[in-house]
């Protein structure tokens, strides 16, 4: 591992919470779901071990709501649903997220 290694850390760290906020956008969601979701499909997720805790995080800032629901397959599950709050902080995010992606492109592409 070189010293050049944990960029692509950082810049999970600092998109995923809104990249789970956008999955839950549709519906609620539970927990595994939502790392599926993230790891399978995306690759933004390396491990469930990180998520739990930020999700953890995006219910005490009011961004998410929780609810346990019964599970036909197991035991109960808790479900996680943006809350108006949780609304608005995606909807900034994607307002800024855009032009600062450009910008960054911009950048690079420029100084090659």
């Amino acid at each position: 591992m070189d010293e050049f290694s944990g960029v692509l850390v950082q810049l999970r760290k600092g998109a995923l919470q809104y990249c789970v906020l956008a999955c839950l956008r549709p519906g609620a969601s539970y927990g595994r779901q939502l790392a599926q979701q993230l790891s399978e499909e995306h690759g933004l997720l390396e491990s469930q071990g990180t998520l739990y805790p930020l999700l953890s995080r995006l219910r005490k800032q009011g961004w998410v709501s929780t609810a346990w629901q019964e599970s036909a397959s197991g035991p109960p599950r808790r479900y996680y649903e943006l809350t108006e709050l949780g609304h608005r902080a995606l909807e900034a995010f994607e307002q800024d997220w855009t032009p600062f992606r450009d910008d960054v492109d911009a950048v690079l592409n420029a100084t090659r």
